[in-house]
């Protein structure tokens, strides 16, 4: 008798996506449900005035002073517009629009365009204020800071290292090999020179078992982070939690680290799901448009997915990838570079210098040590795929099928945005 079947939508491009699945045979893994908050603006004021620690933005932020913003770039959901309109009407009467300078915290990402600029903080703010994309690559954008953490060369934005002021702005979510977004991240890597990224994320850091979902203190990639934003000073940071409609359900203001660690108390509870074994086939996403837009990113669902799945099982990403790979970086390089996952493995740890975007890689290498993983995708041909050791899956449910008549499911609908273990 065939299998009865279930219903799923998976969070993918700009629309979304419906599978039908085995329903006696597949695990639905999700967020715990939070309603938007009723009044975000409220919600946004509220963590400026009553901060997690240390006193109030207005205490901080004198007239005359310049004042440097730090934002995520255009594959996060960030509500940026009313971030910085909270900032601003907050800081009423003692600083001006003209005082402030908001940074695109890209990383090593592409400059963002001025239509996504607009499209991230709306048209009036994004033709009024000044804004800054970060380059990573520019010598003349960078200051010299020191040393930090486990022997990082700490090179930042010369307009946030010179600022008056500086304020974080991000939002919180489970990070795969950070631990969690947010908070000092919006530092470095995010405003950061690139061989401050590159030490960052070296072989070392991104290969060990600390270095995952969930995990800050003991991570050797979020201890460096948050000695880098430690030591060089941040006067005020603003997260927000984010539902699976990327609506604000919370935000946290104050001293950077306490501010930080009590908005990934929330999304711990939010986020992170026990499930009771290992299962055979796992379908994922990467939580559809913004954070689908490249294979890049979408490596986080298949991480997510790789939580849960048994060795030699199956992992089935649906990513839009209307971005591509992309093809600015060196991802697709790197990743055509060896003709197998474990001969990338082998040479990233090998070769002695860390070379743009290889942590993405090094991450997708392990997971194909581990698992088989296949790509729903309307941005990426099968030919493209197989350059990056992926399969084609152009429908979820025959490739579930295929698994055979007793293979266990699980789906994460919203990929990285949950993140499954095994209790």
């Amino acid at each position: 008798m065939p299998d009865t079947t279930t219903e799923v939508d998976l969070a993918y491009g700009r629309t979304g996506l419906k599978v039908s699945l085995p329903a006696g045979r597949t695990t639905v893994i999700e967020p715990v449900q939070h309603a938007a908050a009723t009044d975000p603006p409220a919600v946004l004021r509220e963590a400026l005035r009553k901060p997690v620690a240390g006193p109030p933005l207005r205490e901080r932020v004198r007239p005359g002073r310049t004042i440097a913003v730090s934002l995520c770039d255009a594959t996060r959901p960030q509500p940026r517009e009313g971030m910085v309109r909270a900032l601003l009407d907050e800081l009423s009467g003692i600083a001006r629009p003209e005082d402030f300078t908001l940074l695109v915290a890209t990383g090593t990402h592409r400059a963002n365009t001025p239509a996504e600029l607009e499209a991230m903080l709306g048209a009036e703010l994004a033709g009024s204020m000044r804004i800054v994309n970060h380059d990573s690559r520019d010598p003349e954008m960078l200051r010299w800071c020191g040393t930090f953490g486990d022997g990082v060369p700490v090179w930042l934005n010369r307009h946030w290292v010179d600022a008056d002021v500086r304020i974080t702005t991000g939002f919180v979510e489970p990070h795969f090999f950070a631990g969690f977004s947010g908070g000092p991240k919006l530092v470095a890597p995010g405003l950061a020179a690139l061989e401050t990224v590159l030490t960052l994320h070296d072989a070392r850091r991104i290969g060990s078992p600390n270095a995952t979902w969930g995990v800050c203190e003991g991570n050797p990639v979020h201890d460096d982070v948050r000695a880098i934003a430690a030591a060089t000073g941040v006067d005020y940071a603003f997260d927000v939690v984010l539902n699976r409609r990327q609506e604000v359900v919370a935000a946290f203001g104050g001293d950077l680290l306490p501010m930080h660690a009590a908005a990934r108390d929330t999304v711990r509870e939010i986020s992170m799901r026990p499930v009771p074994g290992l299962f055979d086939v796992v379908v994922t996403t990467n939580a559809g448009y913004p954070l689908d837009q490249n294979l890049y990113q979408a490596v986080k669902g298949m991480s997510a997915a790789a939580t849960v799945v048994r060795p030699g099982g199956l992992i089935i990403c649906a990513a839009a990838c209307e971005d591509g790979f992309p093809d600015h970086g060196s991802f697709r390089e790197v990743l055509a570079s060896a003709p197998s996952p474990a001969a990338l493995l082998a040479a990233i740890e090998a070769q002695p210098e860390t070379v743009p975007d290889q942590w993405q890689v090094q991450i997708l290498a392990r997971i194909l040590t581990h698992a088989r993983v296949g790509v729903h995708t309307g941005g990426l041909s099968a030919a493209d795929l197989r350059t990056a050791h992926l399969d084609a899956v152009p429908d979820i449910a025959a490739a579930v099928a295929a698994e055979g008549p007793e293979a266990r499911i699980c789906v994460l609908p919203e990929g990285p945005q949950t993140i499954p273990y095994v209790a």
